[in-house]
């Protein structure tokens, strides 16, 4: 029975023109049951926890396989060979009177023989001796009575004369050695001293200073060229990365101490070439021979690295580059290699040039250089305090400083900081010349953290140089005095400094009274006062101090005390202290 349309509906005819299909029978696996659908919601993982369990088996997977490489590499022993090339401190070239500034315009500060001009002879210049002599005897080596210079021949354009001047048969200065401590940063499996032989420390000239314009202009500035170097050459003595890095780093710093050179490796006054060869542990030794020392694996050399850091990394990559070429059934190829800061492979540049290569010969234009014990006693007796002194001398009774400020204070800005430091303690040592051995050294140690982390802090942060006029050393003196007898807080010392910093250069002590900065000691009843205002603002964070032992929070409560108190006179540990006993009961 046919049922009529309801009143006012709107009817739709809908002709289809294609033949009626039965619905196909529904595929199981296609279309799963309902009981299948919550069987599946069941075992289904989220997506955010299956990432992070693909991510947690995939750092397991790196793990075994560093382990497993290193394992491979604990069968191959390392052995490295240092060779430093260093600018002399001196006013006039190796061989002519060109001065040796290399900030002037380029090509300014040129000789004659600088060029090779045909007829120009080579004219030695004592006085730059003298640096080199300074670096030796600081260096324990052996000085020559008598050197002579040779000729080292290869073509290139930093070379106009088409050979360097050195001395590769009778350096000036042979058998040295360098001690390199722990603090020094040497490998931990290296032990607590390390002991590198040097085999010889010889005068040579620079090469000009290449600037290229890629595809095809390359500039040459010959200001550079005969400036005096030291290359030291080490024994191939060294056997991990780290204390590599350690060795270039004590030479840089005996070779500053001692006034031997302009800079050091970070402003280019210093490079390093490193030779390294590996050798499996237990086999049979290899068959060659570096510098007296045989059974060794082929070696290969990574030219001009100019950063400590750079020492470390291109070695490291170097031995995993000869390690998987052995593993593989190849051969090492004896090779000059190049580094690129950020890399992860050492890059080949040529084919390793021997001695018969370069051709060496005497130098028949260059008298011998004959060198008297009077000479050698007269530096010897006025060398400077050595890195290793000073390190004892900072860490023993007169300064108390611990090896890690004492590291820094030497090292950094080529010795400046240090004597700086040496000024400020002087001068509170004249402020109190009868003080008690505890109060100096307690003195000294806080005058080393102020001038290592809060001016050297302030220095960071302002992206400026260290300049001993910025701050005057009798005003961090004052200031520390200042601080340490209490008359002033650890907060206004610092915006004190801040401000001397900045340029107001009011004496430390006027700039306090002025500026009503001295200290007003709070009496007990006003810190419990303080402390109660403080705790009633969240008693349930002292609820959570008390009974869950959360005791970090203890410290958003002393930050609401001292930023809440009367500016200079809250002292933090007597804050400290009362809140403690207001919220633990320790008396």
């Amino acid at each position: 029975m046919l049922r009529p349309w309801p009143s006012g509906a709107v009817r739709v005819l809908c002709r289809v023109n294609r033949p009626f299909l039965a619905r196909p029978q529904a595929n199981p696996a296609r279309f799963p049951s309902t009981r299948s659908l919550q069987s599946a919601a069941t075992d289904r993982v989220p997506l955010r926890k299956q990432l992070k369990q693909e991510a947690k088996a995939l750092k397991a997977q790196k793990k075994l396989r560093k382990e497993s490489e290193e394992a491979s590499r604990q069968d191959w022993e390392l052995t490295v060979g240092v060779e430093i090339h260093a600018q002399l401190d001196t006013e006039a070239k190796l061989f002519s009177r060109a001065p040796t500034s290399t900030s002037d315009t380029p090509n300014s500060n040129v000789a004659l023989f600088d060029l090779a001009f045909p007829g120009s002879q080579p004219e030695f210049q004592a006085a730059t001796l003298l640096p080199a002599l300074r670096a030796a005897i600081a260096l324990n080596c052996q000085i020559q009575p008598v050197s002579r210079f040779d000729r080292k021949h290869y073509f290139y354009q930093d070379q106009p004369a088409g050979y360097q001047i050195t001395q590769y048969y009778e350096p000036f200065a042979r058998n040295g050695y360098v001690d390199l401590l722990d603090y020094d940063g040497i490998a931990p499996e290296d032990g607590g001293r390390v002991r590198v032989d040097i085999k010889q420390v010889q005068l040579e000239q620079d090469t000009a200073k290449s600037q290229e314009y890629p595809p095809a202009t390359q500039l040459l500035d010959f200001n550079r060229v005969s400036h005096p170097l030291i290359e030291i050459i080490t024994m191939p003595q060294i056997h991990t990365p780290a204390t590599a890095a350690a060795c270039v780093r004590k030479l840089q710093a005996i070779l500053l101490a001692c006034g031997a050179v302009t800079t050091g490796m970070e402003m280019g006054g210093l490079r390093a070439d490193v030779n390294v060869s590996i050798r499996r542990r237990g086999e049979a030794p290899g068959q060659h021979r570096y510098d007296g020392i045989g059974g060794l694996g082929q070696r290969t050399e990574i030219k001009n690295l100019s950063s400590f850091k750079a020492v470390e990394d291109a070695i490291v990559a170097e031995k995993n580059r000869q390690i998987a070429v052995l593993e593989s059934g190849g051969v090492i190829e004896g090779e000059t290699r190049g580094w690129t800061i950020g890399s992860t492979e050492t890059r080949r540049l040529r084919g390793k040039e021997g001695a018969v290569d370069y051709r060496y010969m005497p130098d028949p234009d260059i008298s011998p250089l004959v060198i008297g014990e009077d000479l050698i006693s007269s530096l010897t007796e006025s060398l400077p305090t050595s890195p290793d002194s000073l390190v004892t001398q900072l860490t023993g009774a007169e300064y108390g400083l611990s090896i890690e400020d004492a590291k820094p204070l030497i090292e950094l800005d080529d010795g400046a900081r240090l004597e700086y430091y040496q000024d400020v303690v002087d001068i509170l040592q004249s402020l109190h010349p009868d003080q008690d051995p505890q109060t100096h050294a307690a003195l000294t140690r806080m005058a080393g953290n102020w001038v290592l982390h809060e001016l050297g802090g302030l220095l960071t942060k302002a992206d400026r140089a260290w300049d001993d006029t910025i701050v005057p050393a009798r005003a961090l003196a004052d200031l520390v005095d200042h601080l340490q007898q209490k008359r002033i807080t650890g907060s206004i010392a610092k915006q004190v400094l801040a401000a001397v910093f900045d340029g107001d250069r009011r004496p430390v002590p006027r700039l306090l009274e002025e500026d009503n900065l001295l200290l007003r000691p709070m009496s007990r009843e006003e810190y419990v006062a303080l402390a109660e205002t403080v705790l009633a603002q969240r008693p349930e964070m002292v609820e959570q101090i008390r009974s869950k032992n959360q005791l970090g929070k203890m410290g958003w409560f002393l930050g609401q005390m001292m930023r809440l108190g009367e500016k200079g006179r809250v002292e933090a540990p007597k804050a400290q202290e009362v809140l403690q006993e207001l919220i633990l009961g320790k008396q």
